[in-house]
């Protein structure tokens, strides 16, 4: 458990993982991705929780993040 960051290549897929990761409890928010995290515009989701629960999740629905970090 922790807090991480899943940064996506645009904010429609942004808004898709966080759907379905609150649909399945997690405690989660879209933002502007960080620079120190991937380059160019995207958007990441703030994810409080497993991540390898949250990733189970969104792989399951096809949705891979482009980088994962900490907060």
């Amino acid at each position: 458990m922790g807090r991480f960051i899943l940064a996506f290549p645009s904010v429609t897929v942004a808004m898709k993982a966080q759907t379905l990761l609150r649909r399945e409890g997690f405690g989660c928010n879209v933002i502007r991705t960080p620079r120190n995290l991937a380059s160019g515009c995207g958007y990441s989701v703030v994810l409080d929780g497993s991540i390898q629960l949250a990733a189970a999740v969104l792989e399951k629905w096809g949705i891979s993040p482009k980088a994962i970090g900490r907060v």
